[in-house]
């Protein structure tokens, strides 16, 4: 078992992996990424993309894939879990939480402020597992977005 960060031959299996976790949120219909599309955000010229692969047994079988975000308040980045995903056959092996250790590591390294997500409100094994962490909801925060006819429209 180990974590480590991403390498250009993992994008194949990060990209399946990403697919997975649609399915498991019952969003697969919704789920357009391409291993040449991860590639160029995660090893592009200017990466804005991060990630790192959980290992058992020499296979691929988790990812975290993460971004900075940035807090006015607190006047320093932190990261945004994008997407937090353990095979089902791997759950429960610990891999989950040594991909959020080795995040909250990453925060502590650079001085970053904070580590944030978000978490389908079904989604009741994911929250248990969080608030085991010392997670806290931020329930009072409301989530909006513009995308699709929407954002074009806005954009005019």
């Amino acid at each position: 078992m180990g974590i480590r960060r991403i390498a250009p031959t993992d994008v194949g299996t990060v990209t399946e992996l990403v697919h997975e976790l649609a399915r498991y949120e019952k969003a697969a219909d919704r789920c357009h990424l391409t291993p040449e599309q991860l590639s160029a955000a995660l090893f592009g010229e200017h990466p804005h993309l991060f990630g790192h692969v959980a290992e058992q047994d020499g296979a691929v079988v988790g990812c975290a894939l993460w971004f900075l975000n940035y807090s006015t308040w607190d006047g320093v980045h932190g990261i945004y879990l994008e997407d937090l995903f353990v095979r089902a056959d791997h759950r429960g092996s610990g891999l989950g939480r040594a991909l959020l250790v080795e995040l909250a590591a990453e925060c502590e390294r650079q001085g970053y402020s904070r580590l944030q997500w978000w978490v389908l409100d079904w989604n009741t094994p994911a929250i248990e597992f969080y608030r085991s962490l010392g997670a806290e909801a931020m329930d009072q925060w409301v989530v909006y977005r513009v995308s699709g006819d929407p954002l074009r429209a806005l954009a005019r």
